[in-house]
């Protein structure tokens, strides 16, 4: 039976679902590599981005939700992607307040969270950030300068007996939290500090329109 909650992205039980979440102030390429890495390596069903209202850790608020939603669908134009405000509709600020309530609201769903390695390097700072790992196996992909400070930080150490190697990488989404896999791809350099310092957010931020296809 598909699901649909509080206007949400519908799901079926069974589907491996990937979150990737984030300001997206704005959206890029990088962005939207690690996505397309991800369906491929931790063989998810779909990956959802999570537009957030805003980063607790940033001290100085994001661009207009409306702004972003509409560039991160522009960059972000794959069949099983979807760019959503799930934060917003839902009212949690936090990752873990997030999964508990998607958790709740798509019993059967396997939620995969994802991220970048440079994520990881300060994972430990996030609100529950043990109970993120408890809930959901996490996807790390590792983009170029943040590989030595991610696999020598604190929650790469603390749930070092939970890695499942690269090889190991598509059995992620089957597997039961806490589990995590780290993945190293080359990737883009893209910067959103380096796009909006740049002028380029009212042009659409879109760095290689090839990758949005």
């Amino acid at each position: 039976m598909t699901m649909e909650r509080y206007n949400g992205p519908a799901a079926r039980s069974g589907q491996k679902i990937g979150l990737l979440g984030g300001s997206f102030d704005p959206a890029h390429d990088g962005h939207v590599a690690i996505t397309r890495a991800a369906l491929t390596r931790f063989g998810l069903d779909r990956v959802w981005w999570l537009v957030s209202p805003g980063n607790p850790l940033k001290k100085h608020g994001p661009a207009p939700m409306p702004d972003r939603l509409a560039t991160a669908r522009a960059v972000m134009t794959h069949p099983r992607v979807e760019v959503t405000d799930i934060e917003t509709r839902l009212g949690t600020r936090f990752t873990a307040q997030t999964i508990v309530a998607l958790q709740m609201k798509y019993p059967g769903v396997r939620f995969v969270w994802l991220m970048g390695a440079d994520n990881l390097a300060q994972f430990h700072r996030w609100q529950d950030w043990q109970t993120i790992m408890s809930r959901v196996p996490v996807g790390v992909l590792a983009r170029p300068g943040d590989r030595i400070s991610a696999r020598m930080s604190k929650a790469a150490r603390v749930f070092r007996g939970d890695r499942l190697t690269g090889r190991q990488s598509a059995l992620l989404a089957s597997a039961h939290a806490p589990a995590w896999s780290f993945i190293n791809l080359p990737m883009t350099q893209s910067s959103s500090t380096a796009i909006r310092n740049a002028g380029n957010w009212g042009a659409g931020a879109v760095v290689d329109p090839q990758l949005a296809r």
